[in-house]
């Protein structure tokens, strides 16, 4: 099943890598930063797994230790960041929608930075610590697959890995329902702020919603059938110790593809755990690589480029109207 995806999924995954870094400087400009996370986080996720997919191609050899240890922890990351990042993203939504105020000051938005960095940075960080209270050894390898972590299918395990994703996907749930609520309810204040706000398009708002609706309506059932597919797969062992769980930790399991799609259950489970994160990036990059904002910006790179060259742009009026390149921020 796996060796079917060559060289599909490489290919993917690096423009998965890519794609969601092109809209980053100008959500940059706009300290939004709940969706530079997003961003950074699928592109990191797609990175790793690009690179995992050329190097362990058609082998299971232990050629990268180090980079292994490292990719799991990116693997890791991505599963707390990516759900983090779109919990935060319609949370901010949510704030405009209710109108609060009709202006945000440069210390709100320093604050609200601060606060999305420690959910998408610091929470992250703390969930690949806890990740070793279940990780039975260093790591697995699977063949065209490369490295994945080797947790131990025990009843923490639910609470400790899986249940990160799912409870903020149900939060994010319950403010992307408050946030079209507000929306409904405050329509006409809603439209005055947008006129009047120099900072926010109602295009790029709109999009944003649409990103983390269906954002959640992946990581909510992704949740459940991972959840569904660990129990399927492994039988539930008991909880001993800490001690017990890290027996033997240094081992590392090799699984050539043979192996694991001999158990369709399991190679499932790989599947949709790899394609989830090169799907977050392209739909990312759906949403906001070709809005108006992104035409302009690319527009002002094709005539740098083309100066650059000595050549004289020829581009139609609406890309050489300068007042119109000034992005728009949220």
């Amino acid at each position: 099943m796996a060796n079917l995806d060559y060289p599909l999924f490489p290919i993917f995954a690096f423009f998965g890598f890519v794609l969601p870094l092109i809209p980053l400087p100008w959500h940059l400009q706009a300290w939004n930063s709940g969706t530079c996370y997003f961003m950074l986080w699928a592109s990191l996720a797609c990175l790793n797994q690009f690179v995992n997919s050329i190097i362990w191609k058609g082998n299971v050899i232990n050629s990268a230790p180090v980079w292994c240890d490292i990719s799991i922890r990116i693997t890791m990351g991505a599963i707390a960041g990516l759900p983090a990042s779109s919990f935060c993203i319609v949370r901010r939504l949510y704030g405009i929608a209710a109108v609060r105020n009709a202006s945000i000051t440069r210390a709100e938005k320093r604050r609200a930075i601060i606060i999305d960095s420690l959910i998408c940075v610091l929470g992250p960080m703390i969930y690949i610590a806890l990740q070793y209270i279940v990780q039975g050894h260093r790591f697995n390898i699977f063949e065209d697959v490369g490295c994945m972590p080797a947790l131990y299918n025990t009843i923490p395990l639910y609470f400790i890995t899986y249940s990160w994703s799912l409870i903020f996907g149900l939060v994010s749930a319950v403010y992307c329902v408050l946030s079209l609520r507000a929306f409904a309810q405050r329509r006409l204040e809603f439209a005055q702020f947008i006129s009047c706000n120099k900072t926010l398009t109602i295009g790029r708002y709109f999009r944003l919603m649409a990103l983390a609706m269906t954002e959640l309506m992946c990581t909510i059932p992704l949740s459940v059938v991972t959840i569904w597919l660990t129990a399927a797969t492994t039988p539930i062992s008991p909880w001993i110790s800490l001690a017990n769980t890290h027996i033997d930790f240094s081992r590392v399991e090799q699984f050539p593809s043979v192996i694991y799609e001999a158990d369709p259950k399991m190679a499932l489970g790989i599947q949709v755990n790899r394609w989830a994160s090169v799907v977050c990036a392209l739909i990312f990059f759906g949403f906001f690589g070709f809005a108006e904002e992104a035409r302009r910006n690319y527009a002002i790179w094709g005539r740098s480029i083309l100066r650059t060259c000595g050549i004289q742009s020829s581009l139609p009026p609406f890309f050489s109207d300068k007042k119109r390149y000034v992005s728009s921020k949220f």
